[in-house]
């Protein structure tokens, strides 16, 4: 168990539930220093406790001196392991609520100097410059309307280790033939099990209009890729650990570079080659 999870659960008292209740509703199941729990009753189980023994083991178990960007915070439940390592932690998120939880939660467990929690859109890390060592980008992917745009940017933050989890469609095959250029007509590969693609979910999925897209396997590691990222473990089921390709052909570069700084409203035209 990790470090911030080896408390005993214990009953709270009448006032302490009432001041989580306040506090609430909660996503995250915190288990707090005094035993008692945000969300002991979820309906995915002690979440996401469980999803962090998935890559507990696979993140260095000193994280003295790293800069993290926890990206979808909630209240804070991964930011607050990663502290715990040694980290400092940056965690963003767009929901006054979670981040009222968050930094309620920072407090209790005595880690305020090491967390600091933000109002931010995954798009506005293009305008905040920073870069980390280690980025948590879990459970955002496939709420985002422009989900490749708020992969580039966040590609661009990662100095060592990114995780990523997103929902995926079922399937794990890999066409290894995406490589070969195609004339025009020559369409019905994209049909194939293993060719990369996404399906789009118009309306609601699971009673949230947020869900907007389903990748397959394939479109998860090819859309990596082409932002820059090599995927070096899989811990656990649509989770990807990922490091940095340092090649100089990796995408953005010339028009490229120039299509994602004009799309995050910066200066683009001096990044177009003559």
């Amino acid at each position: 168990m990790t470090k911030l999870l080896q408390h005993e659960v214990s009953a709270p008292s009448p006032e302490r539930a009432r001041e989580i209740a306040e506090l609430g509703p909660w996503f995250h199941n915190l288990h707090l220093p005094d035993g008692s729990q945000t969300a002991p009753t979820h309906a995915l189980g002690d979440f996401p406790a469980f999803k962090w023994r998935e890559i507990e083991h696979h993140l260095p178990a000193d994280l003295t001196g790293w800069r993290a960007l926890d990206i979808g915070c909630n209240a804070g439940f991964y930011a607050f392991e990663l502290a715990a390592r040694g980290a400092h932690v940056t965690g963003i998120d767009v929901e006054p609520l979670f981040l009222r939880q968050a930094e309620w939660a920072a407090r209790e467990f005595a880690l305020e100097h090491r967390v600091e929690f933000r109002r931010m859109q995954v798009y506005d890390l293009a305008h905040a410059r920073g870069r980390y060592d280690l980025v948590l980008f879990m459970g955002v992917f496939y709420h985002l309307r422009y989900p490749l745009l708020g992969l580039d940017i966040v590609a661009n933050t990662v100095d060592r280790l990114l995780v990523f989890q997103t929902l995926t469609m079922p399937g794990e095959q890999v066409d290894s033939s995406t490589d070969i250029d195609r004339d025009i007509n020559d369409r019905d590969a994209f049909t194939a099990p293993g060719w990369p693609k996404m399906a789009f979910i118009e309306h609601e999925f699971s009673g949230d209009p947020t869900n907007w897209w389903a990748p397959n396997h394939a479109g998860v590691e090819a859309m990596l890729r082409s932002s820059g990222l090599r995927v070096c473990g899989r811990p656990g089921h649509e989770i990807y650990i990922c490091e940095p390709e340092r090649s100089a052909t990796v995408w953005p570069r010339d028009r490229g570079l120039a299509e994602l700084r004009s799309a995050t409203g910066r200066p683009w035209v001096d990044a177009v080659r003559p």
